[in-house]
């Protein structure tokens, strides 16, 4: 089927869905008595928000995935935060020491933050979470890939060769913390505001135990704000006001609501209804609203790409194969006619407007170049060597993917270009909750899988640790030993040398896709219809997308 072809007829699918979507949720907006932004009989400010997909989890150490750590960020303060610039700001720490080798950070904390049972925030809290991200018993994928080579003995503890006592951080009293380094991380204050570093209440975690995190009742909040009504199935929940919240006075909002909503129309609807004041747009659904008052396009620096999982498959291991795969599909058409919302065709990992070089200030981006384009003459000669190589004609693989609307178009795509410009390859999609495809991810599950990568904090490492043989987010059987050198150094040896550094990320970045390890797709942006009311919310460049603390509502 050709691509005019393909694309008419996904438009008439849609179409279809749209009214039999109409149909299945009329009764709910029926239902729905809340004007947009409604004021409740106690005067209270409320918005409501859509969101795309449940909460996976709430516990700081687990969490892996946007949704989690957008309501970890604004019900749990670290030791910094982002403010209304993007610019790191106070939270539990009011200030930083650093010796002069650049290894040890002193912290002091503030005396009058607590938790939602009244117990103060102290230094102890901060220990005893980052100890246990790096407990192997946790099982936490992000306090090792956060932590190991920066945070003194983290490797060996992640890994069981020392005891989570020997982790650089202690107490020095309540209110001081000290954190020791393996090495001078200039980047290690912007890391301090991610959920992984997040604080966490030792006697009522242990007081939970596997309970931990799995409902409203099951989380203690220090933050601006508290969860409410929300379970780990449910599909609704509530941010309200947390009273107790040490700068409790800059938080302008009683309650936001959040309801999950995986189709697109049924999200419209609801927000011309005054039900929603912000909404996702899917691609088919933007030319339609592009001219809305409301309209609003935000470019963000989330990639999206093809994992090549080389332990599940003998085709897969053929680096040939792979190779075929990165570049048989039209990525152009897919972010022009598929997706329709402003996102930008991926030729490498790093996205493009996110760091600069440290001496030219040229854009990362723009300077490793494109390093995997849509070829399909070159896909279809490393497909036949491949097959050559295999001794096959045939190849049948499954791709694991998330379940909605957007995505379930987006992938009938890939798989109908893949299975068209590579003969004798059939694809067979597995469509799954967001919270069920992560732990087919972590349980190494699938063969293929469209996933993506948002930057943790502000400096290519984010992105290009990911891939190296340890990383507890590689999770496809990946591992090249010259890759991992280059981005180790990064880290260790070269950590004070920025441009050093910077030169190591370009041949590791070459490295990554001459060893075809991942098929880049695109870099997104968001289209939303977002009403006029809502002001005060931010979009972070790295870390938690949004930052609730200072919404608000406009007069």
């Amino acid at each position: 089927m050709n691509l005019k072809k393909w694309v008419i007829f996904t438009v008439l699918t849609l179409l279809l869905s749209i009214l039999a979507a109409c149909s299945e949720d009329s009764n709910d907006a029926a239902d729905t008595n809340d004007s947009a932004t409604e004021t409740t009989e106690n005067g209270e400010k409320v918005l409501n928000f859509t969101n795309k997909v449940n909460i996976a989890t709430m516990d700081p150490s687990i969490a892996t995935d946007e949704a989690s750590f957008n309501f970890l960020a604004a019900t749990t303060e670290g030791l910094y935060r982002l403010d209304e610039n993007a610019k790191i700001t106070e939270g539990i720490a009011t200030g930083h020491e650093i010796s002069e080798d650049g290894l040890t950070w002193t912290f002091t904390l503030r005396e009058d933050a607590t938790w939602g049972n009244g117990d103060p925030v102290t230094a102890h809290d901060f220990v005893y979470a980052w100890r246990r991200a790096v407990n192997p018993d946790t099982g936490s994928e992000y306090g090792p890939y956060m932590m190991n080579n920066v945070i003194k003995n983290a490797t060996k503890v992640s890994s069981g060769e020392l005891p989570v006592e020997k982790l650089g951080v202690k107490a020095d009293g309540d209110y001081t913390l000290v954190v020791n380094l393996e090495n001078p991380t200039p980047y290690f204050e912007s890391l301090t505001t991610f959920g992984t570093f997040f604080p966490l209440n030792q006697e009522f975690v242990e007081e939970q135990g596997d309970k931990f995190a799995t409902s409203s009742d099951t989380v203690l909040a220090n933050g601006p704000y508290t969860l409410e009504n929300w379970e780990s199935t449910s599909d609704s929940w509530e941010l309200v006001k947390n009273d107790n919240y040490w700068d409790a006075d800059a938080v302008k909002m009683d309650k936001l609501k959040f309801k999950v909503v995986k189709d697109p129309q049924t999200a419209v609807d609801l927000y011309e209804s005054g039900t929603m004041d912000r909404i996702n747009l899917s691609a088919d659904l933007v030319d339609k609203y592009s001219t809305h008052e409301d309209y609003v396009v935000s470019p963000d620096t989330f990639v999206y790409f093809i994992k090549f999982n080389q332990t599940t498959s003998e085709a897969l291991a053929n680096r040939n194969i792979r190779a075929a795969i990165s570049r048989a599909f039209n990525k152009q058409a897919l972010v022009d006619e598929i997706l329709n919302n402003g996102s930008i065709v991926a030729n490498g990992l790093v996205p493009k407007n996110f760091t600069p070089l440290p001496e030219s200030g040229e854009d990362f981006r723009e300077v490793s170049g494109d390093l995997v384009t849509y070829d399909l003459e070159k896909a279809k000669k490393l497909w036949e060597k491949g097959l050559e190589e295999l001794g096959t004609d045939t190849i049948e693989l499954e791709l694991l993917t998330g379940d909605d609307k957007t995505t379930k178009t987006m992938v009938e795509y890939l798989a109908n270009q893949l299975s068209t410009n590579l003969p004798g390859l059939e694809i067979n999609l597995k469509q799954v909750p967001k919270e069920q495809r992560l732990d087919l991810d972590t349980k190494m599950d699938y063969q293929l899988q469209v996933s993506r990568w948002g930057p943790d904090f502000l400096d290519p490492f984010t992105f290009m640790n990911l891939w190296t043989t340890k990383s507890g987010n590689n999770m496809m059987g990946y591992s090249n030993p010259k890759y991992d050198k280059l981005v180790k150094e990064t880290a260790t040896t070269l950590a004070t040398d920025n441009v050093a550094r910077y030169e190591n990320f370009l041949k590791a970045e070459k490295i990554l896709f001459e060893d075809a390890a991942i098929a880049p797709i695109y870099q997104s942006s968001r289209a939303q219809l977002i009403s006029p009311k809502v002001k005060g919310i931010h979009v972070n460049p790295f870390g938690a997308t949004y930052e609730y603390k200072w919404a608000d509502v406009a007069e």
